[in-house]
């Protein structure tokens, strides 16, 4: 499926079945992840940061990996939540300054709080992160925190979209909304407002958090995660947001784009869910799966040389952890604004279109 709107970029529909894990949860079982992924490609390198986390820890690493194929990454750094004093980390926002330097943002849970801020890492590589340096960027305040930035640099100017959490109702801190910001340096932030909010009624009624931007000289276009439920908390379903600018996005289609084709009744969509009584159930004819989510969530793009695309993002597997996923796909549009048709790739496939793209690159 490909999303086309007059005033924006062209938008693909994941297909979780042609993903390939790139990095496994690190344990089994509901609440443990790997995935909330942010993507930078130097060459034919991407560098990938991903968080960690297991039931009993919560958000225990960042870590900041490198893949001269997209698909096996090598580590590079780790961080961990005891060395940037919080209680539990979110997505990271890994970025290159255009000085040549490396930047890695970090959403810190404060300890014994629901509060979240922002923090800065910043080294010549991504191998000389030091968690002794790190600085508050974006600290939130009493009645808000903030979290899971995506950010873009265009144009000369910083832009940011932030997952901001009501702290005032500590019965509803799960609520989110996307607010936008801008910044001549990264560092220095100036807020403009809500970009993208929940739409009561709809399948993301409770919350949205826009995982990945991308512009073109007609407008914006974003995947977002949403969720209708506090009961949804942590197994969002990708959609598509559209406008004219980065500062006012607005939700396209009547439903979400991507979820994971294992879905638990009571928690996801409603979309694969069994009838009452009986409980999830996996693919047509797969029967009864185990308690997991539709969870697909944090999608990020790279564009490759050649024309191709890879996605990444977090995706709920049979038994209810999240692994971190890819799609190698065709490109979406042409300099943002022409559709080119979209073909999942079987990943069958994966080796061959790696070899293409590399000799296309050379």
């Amino acid at each position: 499926m490909i999303l086309d709107e007059s005033s924006a970029p062209v938008l693909v529909s994941p297909v979780p079945a042609n993903s390939l894990i790139v990095v496994p949860a690190p344990e089994t079982g509901v609440g443990a992840w790997a995935g909330s992924p942010s993507a930078v490609r130097v060459g034919a390198d991407i560098y990938l940061a991903y968080r960690l986390r297991t039931a009993s820890l919560r958000g225990y690493a960042v870590q900041v990996a490198r893949s001269s194929d997209g698909i096996n990454f090598e580590p590079l750094f780790t961080v961990g939540k005891d060395q940037m004093d919080c209680e539990s980390l979110e997505r990271p926002a890994l970025a290159l300054t255009p000085e040549g330097r490396w930047r890695l943002y970090l959403s810190c849970a404060t300890p014994g709080t629901k509060h979240w801020r922002i923090e800065l890492l910043e080294a010549d590589s991504p191998e000389q992160f030091d968690a002794a340096s790190s600085r508050v960027v974006l600290p939130g305040d009493d009645a808000n925190g903030v979290k899971d930035p995506v950010i873009v640099q265009r144009d000369g100017l910083w832009h940011l979209w932030a997952s901001v959490h009501p702290l005032t109702d500590p019965d509803h801190t799960d609520r989110m909304t996307t607010e936008y910001a801008t910044s001549p340096d990264g560092l220095a932030w100036t807020w403009h407002g809500t970009a993208l909010a929940p739409r009561p009624g709809e399948w993301d009624a409770r919350g949205v958090r826009v995982a990945s931007v991308r512009f073109s000289p007609e407008g914006v276009a974003a995947y977002y995660d949403g969720r209708a439920t506090s009961e949804q908390n942590c197994e969002e379903c990708t959609g598509v947001a559209v406008g004219g600018g980065p500062a006012a996005l607005a939700a396209a289609g009547v439903g979400p784009v991507g979820e994971s084709p294992v879905v638990f009744a009571g928690v996801g969509s409603g979309l694969g869910a069994g009838p009452a009584g009986v409980g999830p159930v996996g693919p047509a004819g797969a029967g009864p799966v185990g308690p997991a989510g539709v969870g697909l969530r944090y999608l990020t793009v790279v564009e490759l040389e050649g024309g191709q695309e890879r996605l990444y993002y977090e995706l709920t597997n049979a038994n209810g952890s999240h692994d971190l996923v890819t799609e190698l796909r065709a490109a979406t549009a042409a300099g943002g604004t022409t559709a080119v048709d979209a073909t999942a790739v079987d990943a069958a496939d994966e080796a061959a279109l790696v070899a293409e793209a590399a000799t296309a690159a050379a």
